[in-house]
């Protein structure tokens, strides 16, 4: 087994190392979105706000319009005063006065426009994050710190290696399976601690991680999907003309079972080091069985997760289902679905294998069953006659 990981961990590293882009050639794949010359965004804070709108109708007739009046805090004008139309889903933010929102200054020969572009959410992000971390660190410790760290350095893999590794062109496969084995190996080591039983569970996800993706491209193949199921694909490929979308949907299938495989894994290999450990007389087989008994439960309730999880993030999606006149079960057959459906099943498949085949290298390294040995019985002491 650590034979097998150090040849993984060493093709992986040599992936990296011939995949990985350099700056020059992410500049050179980019189309870059530019705004008009003289545009800038500036912060303000809502100082007001009031139905209707004065200069222009609401797009479609029937879309609630707002003009907020705000107080520039940047730029040129910084600490006047500006009103800047709320149009269609804008509305539905639920600004107030106080919000800090930021707005786009655009000059023209009429004078200085101002209009809505985002608002500022980054202390709510910020809170949210900080509590995140104390609960983690709170609850798991120093454990829960590494994996922190280890998530910090995944996140850097994600987002230095793979996202542009995929923008210039290189072979998508190929980046997925050298980025997410580092992931992999930076996880499990960082979190869980270099031994035995997190190589062995890293074995059981690389091996699941492996059947996730032989049946990921049999599936893509086989239903002929191109990768092109929403608009943000066809914007995408504007902007990023290298991309090769069928190999970008097995990107995504990739990365998106390694989540849950840790999870499985981990369980799997604790849970057979712990029945080890409580019954060190058990033999490997009878370990096996019993790792398997947890592991059916673990299957059950992380379908249940991966199900619901998809149907959350693509809730109006769904929603579109009830909006047509032709039965759901042939709408399954669009790409925008089959996409899905192939991504979670590819997934689901490689998770549920993946549970015995961590159970079985488990039991094997976890060692064999040793004998107990007998208490020894001593005679029970005579009690004394009893006084007359």
């Amino acid at each position: 087994m650590v034979g097998f990981l150090a040849v993984v961990g060493v093709l992986a590293v040599a992936g990296l190392i011939w995949l990985w882009p350099t700056g020059a050639e992410v500049d050179g794949a980019l189309n870059r979105i530019g705004d008009p010359p003289g545009v800038t965004y500036e912060d303000a804070t809502i100082t007001a706000i009031a139905a209707g709108c004065t200069s222009v109708e609401a797009p479609g007739g029937d879309l609630t319009c707002e003009t907020a009046t705000v107080e520039l805090d940047s730029g040129s004008e910084a600490g006047q005063a500006a009103d800047i139309e709320l149009i269609g889903p804008q509305v539905h933010h639920g600004l107030r006065a106080g919000d800090s929102i930021e707005v786009m200054r655009l000059p023209t020969p009429d004078g200085v426009h101002y209009s809505f572009s985002g608002i500022n959410r980054l202390p709510v992000l910020l809170t949210m994050l900080a509590l995140f971390v104390v609960a983690v660190v709170a609850v798991a410790r120093w454990r829960g710190l590494m994996a922190l760290v280890g998530l910090a350095v995944a996140g850097y893999v994600l987002l230095g290696f793979m996202l542009p590794a995929i923008i210039v062109g290189k072979p998508g496969m190929a980046v997925a399976l050298a980025g997410s084995t580092a992931i992999m190996f930076i996880v499990l080591y960082v979190a869980h601690g270099i031994s035995l039983r997190t190589s062995a569970a890293l074995a059981g996800t690389l091996l699941g991680l492996a059947v996730t993706t032989a049946l990921g491209a049999i599936a893509v193949g086989a239903a002929r999907l191109s990768g092109f199921a929403e608009e943000n694909e066809y914007d995408l490929a504007q902007l990023a003309p290298g991309i090769d979308f069928q190999e970008l949907l097995m990107v995504g299938i990739i990365i998106g079972g390694l989540g849950v495989l840790n999870d499985v894994t981990i369980t799997q290999a604790s849970a057979v080091w712990e029945l080890r450990a409580a019954a060190p007389e058990w033999t490997r087989r009878r370990v096996f069985m019993s790792g398997m008994r947890i592991g059916r439960d673990h299957i059950a309730s992380t379908i249940y997760t991966i199900v619901f999880a998809y149907a959350g993030s693509a809730l109006a999606v769904l929603l579109l289902l009830y909006f047509t006149n032709r039965e759901a079960i042939d709408l399954f057959g669009l790409e925008l679905f089959a996409g899905e459906s192939v991504r979670t099943l590819a997934s689901a498949i490689g998770l549920i294998l993946s549970v015995p085949i961590t159970t079985g290298i488990a039991a094997i390294t976890v060692g064999p069953g040793r004998p107990v040995p007998e208490t020894p019985r001593h005679a029970d002491p005579v009690a004394p006659d009893p006084a007359p």
